[in-house]
């Protein structure tokens, strides 16, 4: 994208991660002619019926405003049993050139989503999401143990796999 600074955004209107991730890669695609991967992503809770889910970082009204998402999240979720504080990071990548849409990869990672923020790594809802297996928040770990674990690095290792066949094929 930064060799295209003056491209119009593309506009998110979907209700579905692969609704918005498909906009964008088609959008994309058909300005610059060239074959664009994009992604939409955010977390889904439980307790919230999958909120807020493609508006992970506009919860709160506010775009990109982490802090002021995690509250409302905190505060949604006050007195809700831990064991019913489930919830998952998940991932949408799509491959477009022109209107085609050439491979669709989809990644996600379940945990808990805590009472209270818990470390000081990655953004948006990573203090607040909690992974049994590892015993951290994905805000308590390392870049690299985050990427191997992540919504995204599934999504793209899925989307990897599915180019290399592609590629063989063509």
């Amino acid at each position: 994208m930064s060799e295209f600074p003056d491209l119009p955004e593309a506009v998110e209107s979907g209700s579905t991660f692969e609704e918005n991730a498909t906009i964008k890669a088609r959008h994309y695609a058909a300005l610059t002619g060239l074959a664009t991967l994009a992604e939409d992503s955010g977390i889904e809770i439980d307790a919230l019926g999958g909120e807020p889910g493609v508006y992970s970082a506009r919860f709160s009204g506010r775009h990109g405003d982490d802090a002021a998402n995690n509250a409302k999240v905190i505060e949604m979720l006050r007195g809700v049993p831990e064991a019913q504080r489930t919830g998952r990071f998940r991932c949408v990548c799509v491959l477009a050139l022109a209107d085609e849409v050439l491979a669709r990869a989809e990644g996600s990672i379940e945990g808990r989503i805590l009472e209270e923020p818990r470390g000081s790594g990655g953004f948006g809802y990573d203090p607040l999401f909690y992974v049994p297996e590892l015993g951290y928040t994905t805000a308590e770990i390392s870049r690299d143990q985050k990427n191997s674990i992540s919504h995204r690095g599934k999504a793209l290792r899925a989307m990897k796999s599915q180019i290399d066949h592609w590629l063989r094929q063509g």
